[in-house]
């Protein structure tokens, strides 16, 4: 964990989060700026700053994350309809928090003229 990770915080209980899921190796909260219906951030305990960042060892981890990505929206039930991940990678992609982090967003009503 890194000290002044706001998202170490979070994880630590230092900062208050409106958690939907805490489990041993992530946990996944609503996103306080929300973009979407539905914006959810999936954040691994581990710190690292960036998908960059992540090593070999982390694969399991990695995959984990989007295994959980997939169970939340389904109990979200924004599965059938659609979502969107996004995995900001920089400070030139947006990236804010520099721990690494899963944008889960969906909930949108159908528009004929959007695309993802």
């Amino acid at each position: 964990m890194a000290e002044n990770c706001i998202f170490c915080k979070i994880i630590k209980g230092e900062i208050g989060g409106n958690f939907i899921r805490r489990k041993k190796d992530y946990v996944a909260f609503k996103d306080i700026n929300p973009k979407a219906p539905v914006h959810v951030l999936i954040v691994p305990v581990k710190h690292f700053a960036s998908l960059e960042n992540a090593d070999d060892k982390d694969k399991l981890l990695l995959g984990d994350l989007m295994i959980a990505v997939r169970d939340i929206a389904r109990k979200l039930k924004i599965s059938e309809s659609g979502y969107k991940i996004v995995i900001n990678n920089g400070e030139d992609s947006g990236q804010l928090v520099f721990h690494m982090h899963i944008h889960l967003l969906g909930g949108w009503q159908k528009v004929s003229h959007w695309k993802v």
